[in-house]
């Protein structure tokens, strides 16, 4: 049940950013969107990673 509250959690974010990003691009530029993309993928692994001790503890 949780994991669907988490990947209901980051979808919900995506439409959130996404629109953000596409709107204040002109002013943050490529190089602002690239340097908040890195941490994209860490931040999934570590609630990944987070979920599976949660469950594996439960």
């Amino acid at each position: 049940m949780n994991i669907f509250v988490i990947l209901i959690c980051l979808v919900i974010a995506l439409v959130i950013i996404i629109p953000l990003l596409e709107k204040y691009q002109s002013k943050m530029g490529l190089e602002g969107a690239t340097k908040y993309s890195k941490y994209i993928w860490p931040l999934v692994m570590i609630s990944l990673v987070v979920q599976l001790i949660y469950v594996l503890v439960n």
